[in-house]
């Protein structure tokens, strides 16, 4: 196992990664896309973006947007390369605001929250759309680990907290639990050429509608390019 420092925060360290990781020609068959926040209080990252939607969607956005080259190259027609993207149940709730995707006229730490899972559904269908019109051997899920029991709820209401700390061990998930399905979507030979699927307890399910309304993946795509600062030659396709 080797380390690597990535802050999903700074599009800077992302870049940074990224090149070390390319420095040390290995191939790349799995990419999880699982950082994030919740319900943080207003505040913004160091590239001025909100928080949520800065480190939870954009910063995964980017990454692996930067390691798709590799990712192509490291799949083949028997085993492809895989991207898995953690989501969460909140995007069913989630609305997806491309004037102020900043949740600048009203934030909402919930709102805010809900609004970059749903991005993360919707940038992973229009990247499964992507790579199959470009015939590349990979493919892109999304999954919902459920609740669990994680160090994520440090910012939700001391009420909250008691009745998490109370009720935790029957209605949430350990760490290992909530990260099956994201390990059945990276290694399991059922998913093998699979991509473009919602995955919750280890089972392909429906998402939001929204999720699927293309145009809306377009154009969030095409802003979140414009937002990071890389070239939208996905725009060409249709």
């Amino acid at each position: 196992v080797e380390f690597l420092y990535c802050d999903l925060a700074s599009m800077k360290s992302i870049r940074q990664f990224v090149q070390q990781f390319r420095a040390k020609n290995c191939p790349l068959h799995v990419l999880v896309n699982n950082a994030g926040v919740m319900l943080v209080p207003e505040r913004k990252t160091e590239d001025g973006f909100e928080e949520h939607f800065g480190l939870n969607y954009l910063g995964h956005f980017l990454l692996t947007n930067l390691l798709l080259d590799t990712l192509k190259q490291s799949g083949t027609h028997s085993q492809h390369a895989r991207i898995i993207t953690v989501s969460s149940a909140t995007h069913y709730v989630g609305k997806l605001h491309l004037n102020d995707l900043q949740s600048r006229c009203s934030y909402s730490p919930h709102g805010a929250y809900a609004q970059s899972k749903l991005a993360l559904v919707l940038f992973t269908y229009r990247l499964q759309h992507l790579l199959t019109a470009n015939g590349s051997h990979v493919t892109a899920n999304v999954v919902d680990p459920g609740v669990v029991n994680t160090e994520l709820y440090k910012h939700v209401f001391w009420v909250v907290k008691v009745v998490k700390w109370m009720t935790a061990w029957l209605f949430f998930k350990t760490p290992e639990e909530g990260a099956s399905t994201t390990i059945y979507a990276a290694v399991s030979p059922e998913m093998e050429g699979a991509g473009g699927c919602y995955l919750y307890n280890e089972e392909r399910t429906e998402s939001a509608d929204v999720a699927y309304d293309e145009e809306l993946q377009r154009r969030l795509w095409t802003e979140s390019c414009k937002m990071v600062g890389i070239s939208d030659e996905a725009s060409r396709l249709p």
